[in-house]
């Protein structure tokens, strides 16, 4: 299993949502999954790799968490949170998601 956080340098978010990962991951058990981080530094290379915003989560290439466009230029993604929007996901929606995607 590949997990990579994308992000681009100017959101601050990217730190947090390494952590969050880490933690999620340790907590299903998956704490020998290593975390490869992914700067994406132009518009036209977040064209190319689909960028959906800093940060974005993939697993094996997949958006962890689907319901954004991507958006191909060097935004913050915003992401829906229990207590409302937030710039990273909460520990818990990385656990639903990542069980999810794990066993599908």
């Amino acid at each position: 299993m590949q997990v990579t956080v994308w992000y681009f340098a100017d959101c601050p978010n990217w730190r947090a949502a390494g952590q969050r990962l880490r933690q999620a991951l340790d907590e299903i058990g998956r704490a020998d999954v290593p975390i490869r981080f992914a700067a994406v530094e132009t518009d036209g290379e977040a064209a190319v790799v689909g960028f959906a915003g800093s940060p974005t989560f993939t697993v094996d290439g997949t958006d962890l968490f689907d319901t954004a466009a991507s958006a191909g230029t060097l935004t913050c993604r915003i992401y829906s949170t229990p207590a409302g929007l937030a710039g990273v996901p909460e520990v818990s929606d990385l656990i639903a998601a990542l069980t999810k995607k794990v066993t599908s």
